[in-house]
C-alpha cells in the first residue's frame, strides 16, 4: 500500500483510531494484522517468505541467548545465512546468472544457466537488515531475546517502516511495543505535521521533478548537455524528497500512535564533504553498515591502506544492497573513492585554500565546499538512476558541456528554449526549480529543529493558515497518480 494512495487515506485513520480504542493487550495484534494487510496489498503470497524468516530469527534469538560458545555463534550464523540467502535468491540470483552467462558466452561455451522468473518482494532489503540487527544485538548481549512471537513479528513488520525504513534497532523499538501508549495531543499534532511535510515533499516536489527526470534519463541522447545537467540535479532533489518524504510520513504515522522512530535524514545537501553527507543521508542504513560491517572490519583502527580497503568494501556492498546492477555498484564505488580521495588530499586542499585566501572568507569557503559536495553526489546519482552503465557514462561525459552551451545561449532566448531544453516546458521547469529553492529555504530557517516543530510553536491563526496553504498546494499542485516511492524497489 502506498502512502500517497487513496487506500492509505482510509487505512491510516481507521488503524490509528482502533489502536487507541482497543485495550493495550490487544494492540500488538491489531497492529500486526494491519501491517499484514499493508504488506499484502502489493503481492500477498510474499508474506509467507516474511513469516518464514520471522519464525527462524525469533527461534534463533532465544537459542543464541541460551547457548554458549560455538553453539551460540552457530545460531547467529544460521540466522544470517537464512536472511542473506532469501535476499540472494530474490535479489541477486538473476544478476549473478546473467553475468555468469556473459562470461560463458565470451568464453565460447554454449551453455546458458537458467534465470528465475520472480518478482522482488517489496522492501526485502529493509526488513532483512532489521531482522539481522535483532539477532546480532542479541548475540552481542545488547538486547534480550524477545519471547513474545507476536511482538517480535511486529518489530519486523511494523507497517510505517516495513518497506522503506527507517531500519530500526531492537533496543530502540521492541520495548515500545510492550509499553502502553496513551493518546497525546502534542505527539498527534507533530505527527500529522510531519506527515503533511512528507506528503508535500513526495507529491509536490519529487513527483513533479520526475516529470522532467524520467524523459531525460529514458532518452539521454535526445537532450543537450544543459538538459542532462538539469535532469541530474533534479534527480538529486527528487530522490531526496521521495525518500525523506516517505521517512517523514512513516515517522509521523508512528509518532501519532506514540512510537518513536529514528531520524533518517538531516538536510544532506548542506553537507560540506562526502563523509558529512553520509552522516546526514539515510542515517539508519549508514549507521547499520558502520555498526555491523565497517567496525567489525576494523574501521579506522587499522593501517591506512587497510582503512581505505574497509571504506571501499562498505560502499561497494552498500551499492549492491541498493540493487543487483553494475550501476549501483559503481555508485557505491564512487562514494568510496570520494571518501578515500578526500582523506588523501585533505592537507593539500587545506594548504591550497590558505594560499588563495579562502580561509579568510569562511562563508565563501563553506559555500564552495557545499556546492562541490553536491556536484560530486549528483554525478554519482547519475549511475544510480540511469538504466545502464553506458547511458550513465554518456550523461556524465556530456554534463560539463553545460558551461559552453549557456555561454552561447546568453541573450538568445530562442536557443535556450529550443536547443537547450528541447520539448521540456520551460514554465513548468521554472516552477519545479522554485519548489527546490523553497525546500532549501526551509532547510536554511530550520537550524537544529524541524519545520513542523517550528510551525507548532506559532500562534493558532498562523498555524492553521500554514496548514491551509500546504493543503491547497498539495491538492492543486501535487502529482496524484500513485507513483511508487523510489526505495520500494530495494
Amino acid at each position: 500500500m502506498l502512502f500517497n494512495s487513496y487506500a492509505f487515506l482510509l487505512f491510516f485513520p481507521v488503524v490509528t483510531i482502533l489502536f487507541f480504542l482497543l485495550p493495550h493487550k490487544f494492540r500488538w495484534f491489531h497492529l500486526l494484522v494491519a501491517s499484514c494487510i499493508f504488506y499484502m496489498y502489493f503481492v500477498p503470497i510474499y508474506i509467507v517468505i516474511l513469516f518464514g524468516t520471522i519464525f527462524i530469527d525469533y527461534a534463533a534469538g532465544i537459542y543464541i541467548e541460551n547457548a554458549q560458545g560455538l553453539r551460540r555463534k552457530s545460531f547467529l550464523v544460521l540466522s544470517i545465512i537464512t536472511n542473506v540467502g532469501v535476499l540472494a535468491v530474490f535479489k541477486y540470483y538473476n544478476f549473478f546468472i546473467e553475468n555468469s552467462n556473459f562470461v560463458l558466452e565470451n568464453s565460447h561455451i554454449s551453455y546458458a544457466l537458467p534465470l528465475l522468473k520472480i518478482l522482488l518482494p517489496i522492501g526485502l532489503s529493509f526488513h532483512t537488515f532489521q531482522a539481522m540487527s535483532y539477532t546480532i544485538e542479541v548475540y552481542r548481549g545488547h538486547q534480550k531475546a524477545e519471547r513474545h512471537l507476536g511482538i517480535y513479528a511486529l518489530y519486523v513488520m511494523f507497517y510505517p517502516q516495513l518497506v522503506a525504513g527507517p531500519i530500526e534497532r531492537p533496543q530502540n523499538l521492541l520495548f515500545q511495543f510492550h509499553k502502553e501508549q496513551h493518546f497525546d495531543y502534542d505527539n498527534a499534532a507533530n505527527g500529522l505535521r510531519q506527515i503533511m511535510w512528507g506528503l508535500f515533499k513526495k507529491v509536490v516536489i519529487a513527483d513533479r521533478l520526475s516529470l522532467f527526470v524520467n524523459p531525460i534519463f529514458n532518452s539521454p541522447h535526445s537532450y543537450s548537455s544543459t538538459a542532462l545537467f538539469v535532469g541530474a540535479a533534479f534527480f538529486s532533489f527528487q530522490i531526496f524528497c521521495d525518500f525523506s518524504g516517505y521517512s517523514d510520513i512513516a515517522i509521523g504515522c508512528a509518532r501519532l500512535m506514540g512510537f518513536t522512530l529514528m531520524q533518517n535524514f538531516n538536510r544532506p545537501y548542506r553537507a560540506r564533504n562526502i563523509a558529512n553527507f553520509w552522516r546526514r543521508w539515510h542515517i539508519s542504513l549508514s549507521t547499520w553498515f558502520k555498526d555491523y560491517l565497517y567496525i567489525p572490519l576494523g574501521g579506522n583502527r587499522v593501517s591506512i591502506p587497510r582503512w581505505y580497503v574497509n571504506i571501499f568494501i562498505v560502499f561497494i556492498i552498500s551499492g549492491l544492497w541498493h540493487g543487483a546492477n553494475w550501476t549501483y555498484i559503481i555508485w557505491g564505488a564512487l562514494h568510496g573513492f570520494y571518501q578515500v580521495f578526500g582523506s588523501v588530499t585533505e592537507k593539500v586542499r587545506r594548504r591550497f585554500t590558505d594560499a588563495i585566501g579562502l580561509s579568510r572568507l569562511p562563508w565563501l569557503d563553506v559555500s564552495l565546499q557545499k556546492i562541490i559536495t553536491f556536484l560530486l553526489v549528483t554525478v554519482a546519482w547519475v549511475f544510480f538512476r540511469a538504466s545502464s552503465v553506458a547511458s550513465s557514462i554518456y550523461i556524465v561525459k556530456k554534463m560539463p558541456g553545460v558551461v559552453p552551451e549557456l555561454i552561447r545561449a546568453a541573450g538568445n532566448r530562442k536557443l535556450v528554449v529550443t536547443e537547450l531544453f528541447g520539448g521540456l516546458n520551460i514554465m513548468s521547469l521554472l516552477i519545479a526549480a522554485g519548489y527546490i529553492f523553497f525546500l532549501e529555504f526551509v532547510h536554511h530557517i530550520e537550524g537544529d529543529e524541524n519545520i513542523f516543530e517550528i510551525i507548532g510553536r506559532k500562534k493558532k491563526t498562523v498555524r492553521w493558515a500554514t496548514y491551509m496553504v500546504f493543503f491547497i498546494i498539495i491538492a492543486y499542485f501535487g502529482v496524484f497518480d500513485s507513483r511508487q516511492f523510489i526505495y520500494f524497489q530495494f
